[in-house]
């Protein structure tokens, strides 16, 4: 209230000056008003005095006075007695009436309007009356009778000319026309009037508008946010720039009005100014002066308003900072109160500890923060703000949460450490165990039978036992008592485990100590290496089992004499349990890892799914989402919630069910092979998704997501997270594989590994596959990828009887071959530029063939890396390069084998076909049985009816025909043979021949190699494995053969149209692997003689 009693005050002032100039009181004139009838100057008020200060008005010579309005004598009259100061009109007006010119009754009428009319007090009124003798003589006489009729209380004096009039007035004091010597311009009095009066209404407007503008302001409440704050102020300040503004208007005008005022004076320094000048003069000044201080207590005004409002806003800004501050610390504290102090492994409280560390670094910087903040309030108090009860409580909030949290991060870290200590101290004792007996499993016992063997190994002993005080742990209690606050029944039980694990693993150092040191001592004879029983070899022993008996009956020669039977026995058997314990330690440590590994995946998917993708669903990040990203969630992303889906539900609650028995878990990837296959899906949006992440990787869309996840690396690591694990299985699998020899699930585990290979390489191939362009038709039409890879193609045609060869033939075309279940694509191979899966090579569609069209020949000429594959009895052939004789081998092995399963497939159906017919005798040649094993009155049918045919040609040139098998022949042909029938040549019909005598000859007795799976229909039959080594022995009846089997040494019956298409012959038989390496599989191809296959639709009756 000071504030707003200043300025009204200084205020005031401004508007009681502009009262006094303008004499508001009693409806007020001013010159603009009666502008017009000054103009007429029947008037005037030249601003001369009489002696004793009265102002002198002036009626000049008018001869229309009698034609004035009332009204506009009244105006005039009324305006210029307002004009002398309050002092000078109370001493009363001196009227001179100058009316020489005139007659009398004219002076008559004019002296009676004034008096009636004259709003003033008079002093004096001098008539200067008509000059003519008659009218002054008239004059005389009745103003001596008329005087009465004059209302005036005061002399009215005819004179007879000017002298007489300088006898009552100074000369100075009058004008010109009246003989005085005062210059007056009425004009310039009237411009001097109006602007005086101007610049007194533009004070008096000034001041009333300070005045409000300064009441508004002290009546303002103060906002409570601090938007409304700043939008006060630079509302309040705006106005004040424009009071401001009108202030410096009002100053100027004034200085001017002054200099206008005082211009006769500086262009005659001995100009006198009459007493209204001076009063003008005097009136300006004191304007200017007011408006001075009153901008002055503006100004101070305004300061402290401003400085109160910015105070204001800063303690808006001050409590908005507090709340979000306030808000972070309560949700950080709580945070960190979540955090468990106790842990269940190395690796959980590795992990707390790191994100314990994230929280810290931010919760650092948030106290950091607060502690700003309680500063600035510190700073605030001090510059007396004028909200200081209100600052002081919560800086102190702000520390006390601040030292809270503090507090809680230490003591948190401080539990965590002591954890991972403890834990570091059980895993080191364990280790030291799982040492120790990977130590004593790996000792030989055939060396330690040896005096110096012994010693050496007991001395190795004896080292690794002195290394114990440094890694493992020596009294329970005293372990518990030390890390009792990090202490759960999880970790008491570990403690219990490891301390039970030193004893067993100290007292099977002590064991083999006590074997050794005996085994070390001085023999006095010499141990005879016999065994005690002679050994009976079973003919179903395995090579690794007879290693295993003798290891067993050298042992006990070695160990016969000077020890016990229990000593003796002992010795062994602890050697295998401790083998066996330390095998199985590797395989838990694996089967751990494989289930930690897979727990943290599904929670890496679960977080890119719900901080990523589903964020692209959220209204509230849509701003941030590029044009680009929208609607292509799918293609980023691909289908990694199915993915997520199965690992989360079935996959993983799997696996835990094998926790403890590893070696088993072959079975339950190989329960969920088909369910894996969906990685394929995503593997092959992978190139889409990484190109869209590339366009959109810099978008604030991601970086908010990132943020918020607090990840440090970015979405496309995560993206690539399916993919690198799907890797990780094969290679958890080997490690497994590796250490569960022998046990019983490692058939399973060979086959879910060779099972996940599979997958791969599937992966892989159509990675490839999705990258060919310019095939019209569907690729998924033609069966499964079997293989694919980049060769060196030559081609060459049959025209009529002779070959053509295409201009290529000398150098070869490159060709990205891919071999399905129905055809074989040729592609060219184009690089592309670019990043990443851009980078990717794409294959141009050229040529297909179709598999029921085509044969080989796997020996081309001069280089042992060549093949041919050829269609339509050779028109067509294909010379095919491999890059090595390896990847040559397993393509004619694959094709091969879709040949072979060709054959058997439209073998079935002929048969059934067969079985079907009402009677034999109606069987037409397109339903002659392939089978070659049959009998001679079957074969004497079969020539007649080929002779009988011969004329007429058979019409289905695609009926089923057993084609040549020449790779079939048995061991002992020569190689000279086969570079004879090196492939057919043009001028011959490689179907001539009877296929069904070929297919007897071949089957004779012999050693073969098993290329394919066969179980055993009856109890007389024999069940054999791809791989296996098999002798024909005799052939029986109904196209029996008795077979044995080399590996098992099992024997049995197999039916002879199942041996076409299961063995080969054993000479010079190897193993390959897939071109790629990845899938890898025991097949069989000779090397004495070449191997041509044709297809059905080749075959010609």
């Amino acid at each position: 209230m000071g504030q707003k009693s200043s300025v009204a005050e200084d205020v005031e002032d401004s508007v009681e000056v502009g009262d006094d100039i303008l004499q508001k009181e009693a409806g007020p004139l001013c010159a603009a008003e009666v502008g017009s009838e000054l103009q007429k100057q029947f008037a005037i008020l030249p601003g001369g005095r009489g002696t004793n200060g009265s102002p002198i008005i002036i009626f000049p010579e008018y001869p229309d006075f009698s034609d004035l309005q009332e009204e506009e004598l009244q105006n005039v009259l009324s305006y210029l007695t307002s004009v002398p100061s309050a002092a000078a009109s109370g001493e009363g007006f001196i009227l001179v009436i100058d009316r020489r010119l005139d007659r009398w009754t004219a002076v008559r009428a004019t002296l009676l309007r004034i008096a009636g009319s004259f709003p003033g007090i008079l002093h004096l009124v001098l008539v200067l009356r008509p000059t003519t003798f008659f009218q002054r003589t008239i004059s005389d006489l009745q103003l001596r009778f008329i005087r009465d009729d004059f209302k005036m209380k005061v002399p009215v004096v005819m004179l007879s000319s000017v002298t007489e009039l300088h006898a009552y007035i100074d000369p100075g004091q009058l004008t010109t026309e009246v003989g005085g010597t005062q210059e007056y311009n009425h004009d310039s009095w009237i411009s001097h009037r109006t602007a005086i009066e101007a610049f007194a209404l533009m004070v008096k407007t000034t001041a009333q508008t300070l005045q409000a503008f300064g009441t508004e302001l002290a009546e303002t409440e103060l906002p409570n946010d601090a938007e409304a704050t700043t939008n006060l102020l630079q509302v309040h300040t705006s106005k004040k720039e424009l009071m401001k503004e009108d202030l410096k208007v009002a100053l100027s005008q004034g200085r001017r009005l002054l200099e206008f005022i005082n211009e006769p004076l500086l262009a005659d320094p001995e100009y006198s100014l009459t007493h209204d000048e001076m009063e003008n003069l005097a009136t300006v000044q004191r304007l200017i002066g007011q408006l001075d201080e009153t901008e002055t207590a503006f100004e101070d005004f305004w300061e402290r308003h401003r400085t109160k409002l910015e105070q204001c806003l800063q303690l808006r800004h001050f409590e908005h900072h507090f709340r979000e501050i306030r808000a972070q610390l309560d949700v950080m504290f709580e945070r960190l109160s979540g955090f468990s102090e106790v842990s269940v492994s190395p690796a959980h409280a590795e992990h707390v500890l790191r994100e314990l560390g994230n929280h810290e670094e931010k919760a650092f910087e948030l106290l950091d923060v607060a502690l700003s903040l309680a500063s600035e309030g510190d700073r605030l108090i001090e510059n007396s703000h004028y909200a200081e009860d209100s600052i002081r409580p919560k800086c102190s909030e702000l520390r006390g949460v601040c030292e809270e949290i503090s507090s809680t991060l230490r003591h948190k870290k401080g539990l965590l450490l002591r954890a991972l200590e403890l834990h570091h101290a059980l895993e080191k004792a364990s280790g030291w165990c799982e040492e120790g007996i990977f130590l004593l499993a790996s000792q030989p016992v055939d060396r330690c039978q040896s005096q110096d063997g012994a010693e050496a190994a007991l001395q190795e002993l004896e080292r690794y036992l002195d290394t114990a005080a440094l890694h493992t742990l020596t009294d329970c209690s005293a372990i518990c008592c030390q890390y009792e606050a990090v202490l759960n029944a999880q970790l008491k039980d570990q403690i219990d485990k490891v301390f039970q694990k030193q004893i067993s693993v100290q007292e099977m150092f002590e064991k083999r100590r006590i074997s050794l040191k005996k085994l070390a001592a001085k023999q006095t004879r010499p141990v005879q290496p016999v065994a005690p029983r002679p050994e009976v070899k079973s003919p179903l022993s395995s090579p690794s089992q007879e290693r295993k008996e003798r290891r067993y009956s050298a042992d006990s020669a070695l160990c016969k004499k000077g020890e016990s039977p229990v000593l003796n026995g002992g010795t062994r058997h602890a050697s295998l349990s401790e083998e066996e314990e330390s095998l199985a330690v590797l395989r838990r440590h694996v089967m751990n890892e494989l289930l930690e590994t897979e727990r943290a995946y599904v929670e890496e998917l679960l977080c890119v799914l719900e901080g990523y993708a589903a964020e692209m669903d959220n209204p509230a990040m849509a701003h941030l989402i590029p044009s680009t990203l929208h609607s292509k969630k799918d293609i980023l992303f691909g289908n990694m919630s199915e993915i997520y889906q199965f690992h989360k539900r079935t996959f993983l609650k799997e696996l835990e069910t094998y926790t403890d028995c590893p070696e088993l878990v072959g079975r339950c990837f190989l329960e969920r092979m088909k369910d894996l296959q969906i990685y394929e899906a995503y593997c092959q949006n992978k190139p889409r998704s990484e190109s869209l992440w590339r366009q959109c990787s810099d978008c604030a869309f991601f970086q908010e997501c990132q943020k918020k996840l607090e990840h440090k690396l970015g979405l496309d690591s995560y993206l690539l997270k399916p993919v690198q694990r799907i890797t990780k299985y094969q290679l958890l699998l080997k490690e497994l594989l590796k250490y569960s020899k022998g046990c019983d699930g490692s058939d399973d585990l060979q086959e879910a590994l060779s099972s996940i290979l599979g997958i791969l390489k599937a992966v892989n191939d159509s990675m490839h596959l999705i990258a060919i362009t310019g095939y019209e038709g569907n690729l998924s039409e033609l069966g499964r990828l079997l293989m694919q890879g980049s060769f060196s193609v030559w081609t060459e045609h049959k025209k009529g009887h002779a070959k053509v060869k295409d201009l290529a033939r000398f150098k070869p075309m490159q060709r990205h071959l891919f071999l399905h279940q129905k055809a074989l694509l040729f592609c060219k191979k184009r690089e592309e530029n670019g990043e990443g899966y851009e980078k990717a090579p794409s294959y141009s569609f050229k040529h297909s063939l179709s598999m029921s069209a085509v044969g080989i020949t796997e020996n081309a000429k001069g280089d042992n890396k060549k093949f041919e594959i050829w269609c339509n009895s050779r028109e067509e052939v294909f010379i095919v390069q491999a890059p090595t004789p390896e990847i040559k081998t397993a393509w004619v092995n694959e094709i091969r084998k879709v040949l072979t399963q060709q054959l058997k497939a439209c073998r079935d159906a002929r048969q059934q076909k067969s079985s079907d017919s009402v009677s034999p005798s109606t069987t037409s040649s397109s339903s002659i049985c392939l089978s070659p094993f049959r009998s001679n009155a079957q074969k004497n049918q079969k020539k007649q009816e080929e002779k009988k045919a011969e004329p007429s040609p058979i019409s289905d040139t695609n009926a089923c025909s057993s084609p040549k098998h020449k790779g079939w022949s048995k061991a002992s042909l020569s190689v000279d043979a086969s570079e004879e029938n090196d492939g057919y040549s043009s001028g011959e019909d490689p179907m001539n021949s009877d296929t069904e005598e070929d297919g007897v000859k071949k089957l004779a007795p012999g050693k073969y190699t098993v290329v394919a799976d066969c179980e055993k229909a009856g109890p007389q039959e024999l069940s054999v494995k791809s791989g296996d080594m098999v002798q024909l022995i005799r052939e029986g009846e109904e196209g029996q053969w008795f077979v044995k089997n080399l590996r098992t040494h099992k024997e049995g019956w197999v039916a002879a149209a199942n041996l076409l298409s299961l063995i080969s012959e054993s000479k010079s038989s190897q193993s390959l692997s897939s071109s790629d390496g990845s899938v890898s599989g025991n097949l069989s191809t000779s090397s004495s003689c070449s191997e041509t296959y044709t297809s059905f639709s080749d075959i010609k009756p």
